[in-house]
């Protein structure tokens, strides 16, 4: 097993967060499946599933997890910040109060994360515009007082998803390479737990990270 090459560059471990319903299962399905579901029933504890994408000719694997954003779920799903190289805050557009409450999943993140882990900011259901609650400008400003990536994104059309997870790995791979010349390491790869779920396989090829803004207003509710 010691002699066994590893599959990829980088493997990186992601951690979806905010309140319950604001999509964040959605956004795992569809970025990691490509898929939506109107139907998605809220997550029970945690749940993660793996994605290998292709960024500057490097293989990078993602861990990602989906936490449940229950208030009662709270003490098990801090439990994984620790370790986390990304956390990836995610509120409703057309909700205020899950936008307000993003200072308090922060709040937790800075006390069970490391002091390093990077972070990004994503206001989903951005195709639902006649209800939209949250102003872009508002979150641009939002995340740039904390000095972290921001983008509006749609599980549903698909607006931006692919991009999100992308910019996060291209920060960690920036962030690890910084690393890496700093102590002299010579390979840059990373470790990690690969047990559980089983990676899929998808690769994704050249990077381009120009958000999209979605094109027709929907009515339907994207994963409540």
């Amino acid at each position: 097993m010691a002699g066994m090459k590893r599959d990829y560059d980088y493997l990186f471990k992601l951690v979806l967060i905010g309140d319950s319903g604001v999509g964040k299962s959605c956004l795992l399905l569809r970025f990691a499946d490509d898929n939506f579901t109107d139907s998605y029933i809220s997550t029970i504890g945690v749940d993660f599933r793996f994605r290998t994408v292709t960024i500057d000719k490097k293989t990078v694997k993602l861990q990602i997890w989906d936490t449940a954003g229950q208030e009662r779920f709270r003490t098990i799903t801090s439990a994984y910040y620790r370790g986390a190289d990304g956390i990836i805050m995610v509120y409703d557009v057309t909700s205020q109060e899950s936008f307000d409450h993003v200072e308090e999943w922060l709040s937790e993140v800075d006390r069970y994360a490391n002091e390093n882990t990077s972070k990004l900011l994503i206001g989903n259901k951005a195709d639902l515009i006649d209800e939209k609650q949250v102003q872009e400008e508002v979150a641009q400003r939002f995340a740039d007082k904390l000095g972290i990536p921001f983008l509006e994104t749609s599980a549903k059309a698909a607006t931006n998803v692919e991009a999100a997870f992308l910019t996060m790995a291209k920060e960690l791979i920036k962030t690890k390479e910084a690393s890496m010349s700093k102590t002299g390491g010579s390979d840059g790869k990373t470790g990690g737990s690969t047990s559980g779920s089983s990676a899929n396989g998808k690769t994704s090829g050249g990077v381009t990270l120009k958000p999209v803004k979605p094109n027709k207003p929907q009515n339907t509710n994207c994963c409540k």
